[in-house]
């Protein structure tokens, strides 16, 4: 099987637009483009979210108060977090900042604004001095007590033949048998301890689908179509 199989890794959101432009057959997306592109299938079970505090995906801030932030710039990079940061203002602050895109420098990002959505990588490498740090997974489930949805696997209708072969959740699994070799990898790449590493990808980050996390997916669709953030919302097809 893995020998049919032609693996890339960019950013999720890119991920998106290989997708979109049918330069790839299936490709791990931020869960938002599901009810922005057509034609997808969901693969089941198997995603990227939390159930509670997530670390990658944080909201910096040079106010404590969420109410004081008037303006937030975005990492370019992010399409699930920036809807769901909009949501979380919208939804459950009742006031809302100007927000402007940018490239994910913290240090120019919070120059020209009050606030910064800064995820993966660098969001959990920065030095926090004087900084107020919050975990948007975290706010997400304080607020309605669900797990949240980052990124899942999604297949072109027009292309589930040529993925019938691969086993998702088999491939999810063995990642988490090699976990150690993973952590291994990664201290090469990111500033963190092995404990942090280890705690991240075991503690932080789930990768299955249970009732809270599919609960918290419906709503988040729910509460995004709300606020104006997408058209309308379609019901979520499985492979």
């Amino acid at each position: 099987m893995a020998e049919d199989v032609d693996l890339t890794s960019p950013v999720p959101a890119l991920c998106a637009d290989l997708l979109a432009s049918g330069q790839a057959d299936a490709a791990l997306v931020p869960v938002i483009e599901f009810q922005r592109m057509k034609d997808l299938l969901i693969v089941p079970d198997v995603c990227v979210g939390s159930k509670g505090k997530v670390r990658s995906v944080v909201l910096v801030s040079k106010r404590e108060d969420l109410e004081g932030i008037h303006s937030a710039a975005l990492d370019e990079s992010s399409r699930t977090s920036s809807t769901l940061i909009k949501v979380i203002f919208r939804e459950f602050i009742g006031s809302e900042p100007e927000w402007m895109s940018a490239r994910p420098d913290l240090h120019s990002m919070l120059e020209a604004n009050d606030a910064a959505l800064i995820i993966g990588d660098p969001g959990m490498t920065f030095e926090r001095q004087g900084l107020f740090v919050l975990d948007l997974a975290s706010l997400w489930h304080r607020y309605t007590g669900l797990g949240f949805v980052f990124a899942m696997w999604m297949v072109r209708k027009d292309k589930v033949h040529c993925i019938r072969n691969i086993d998702f959740a088999r491939a999810r699994d063995e990642g988490l048998e090699h976990i150690e070799e993973i952590v291994s990898d990664y201290q090469e790449r990111i500033p963190l301890g092995k404990a942090a590493l280890l705690e991240y990808l075991t503690a932080n980050i789930t990768f299955f689908m249970d009732q809270s996390m599919r609960r918290g997916l419906n709503e988040f669709f729910r509460l995004a179509h709300k606020h104006g953030l997408i058209s309308s919302v379609k019901q979520t097809t499985f492979l």
